[in-house]
């Protein structure tokens, strides 16, 4: 089975050792995902809604790479900074996830490598078809 490898471009990747993504036959991990702005800045200091659909985001982002789609991701980890807060993190994921429905765990965790980050994201899928669309 043919490993393939997805970079991001996070400055954390060569450093830390790991890939944004690693695809195995029809199955997609992604690593834990973190708010970052284009810029390599923090996206949204402050805004747990808004960070959440930025991680969403970069997660969509390297699934296309792989030849996926959100709707082949079957499984989610959110890890909060703040679980007082996680309806915001919980509307932004349902807002992405509503019909698609995946195994979804929420965590609050003591802190994440940045101070301003509030929330990371780990998917998993499964490419349901070929092209990655949902069959």
């Amino acid at each position: 089975m043919q490993r393939q490898n997805i970079s991001s471009g996070s400055p954390f990747e060569k450093p830390i050792g790991f890939s944004r993504a690693v695809r195995m036959g029809d199955r997609i991990v992604v690593s834990g995902t973190a708010p970052i702005a284009t810029d390599g800045t923090t996206a949204y200091p402050g805004d747990m809604y808004q960070q959440t659909l930025r991680c969403l985001e970069i997660i969509q982002e390297a699934l296309e790479k792989a030849g996926a789609v959100m709707g082949d991701v079957i499984r989610t980890r959110v890890y909060l900074t703040d679980a007082d807060r996680w309806q915001d993190a919980a509307s932004a994921h349902g807002k992405i996830f509503g019909d698609i429905r995946p195994a979804c765990t929420f965590v609050e965790i003591a802190r994440l490598i940045a101070p301003d980050w509030l929330v990371e994201i780990e998917a998993e899928a499964v490419i349901s078809s070929p092209g990655g669309e949902q069959g």
